[in-house]
């Protein structure tokens, strides 16, 4: 029985190809969907779950490389690409554009598998880390307007009395604020919440040394 915690969409016109990369994938476990050209790969409904596109480089209605173009902006599953017209120009692109692998038919099913594994991989990487991002956003927008901006003066490194100064409140009140900002970003230190800051991308407009020159 397949599993459902991840799938792999197979994009080949192909049909026998297409039955027999699904009866691999089925062997392996792993749940697969098919679709004839790229018009259905993009018209179909698709779980939002860990995934792979197996892709054929030539195909009847578009060319593969151009709809991995077209659905570059998006968020869309890592590519591994098939095909039996393999030229260097074109892995090339396709790899310079982010797909995993770049197979030449006939290719082994060892090859296929590792490559499908790495992609899943990655997808799984990259959608924890869109995660982990949403929640830093929300941990963000819980802040008081006060709090969001004693946040970038703590990280940009600016003493306590430097930070109080800059924002024209006591000293005892600024490690109030930085103690909230830390409790509700859930930072465990301040390279922690230097981190968070720099994947929320926090303009950081102050510095330690420039604060001391003001004083």
């Amino acid at each position: 029985m397949t599993t459902d915690d991840h799938i792999v969409f197979i994009v080949d016109d192909d049909a026998r190809l297409r039955e027999a990369l699904s009866e691999l994938l089925d062997s392996h476990d792993i749940r697969a969907a098919a679709f004839g050209s790229a018009s259905e790969y993009i018209g179909a409904n698709k779980p939002d779950i860990p995934a792979c596109l197996i892709l054929d480089v030539e195909l009847p209605d578009i060319n593969g490389l151009d709809l991995q173009r077209q659905i570059s902006k998006g968020d869309h599953p890592p590519i591994v690409f098939i095909t039996g017209h393999g030229d260097i120009p074109s892995s090339v692109q396709a790899i310079k554009h982010g797909a995993v692998d770049f197979l030449t038919k006939p290719f082994s099913d060892a090859d296929l598998m590792a490559a499908i594994q790495a992609a899943l991989a990655e997808d799984r990487e990259r959608r924890s880390a869109r995660a982990e991002l949403v929640a830093l956003e929300q941990r963000y927008l819980d802040l008081t307007p006060r709090e969001r901006e004693v946040l970038p003066l703590v990280v940009s490194g600016l003493l306590n009395k430097q930070a109080a100064a800059e924002l024209g409140i006591s000293e005892v009140t600024l490690q109030i604020h930085r103690r909230n900002v830390m409790q509700k970003m859930a930072a465990s230190s301040l390279a922690d919440l230097v981190r968070i800051a720099q994947r929320l991308e926090i303009p950081i407009t102050h510095s330690r040394r420039a604060g001391g020159n003001r004083a």
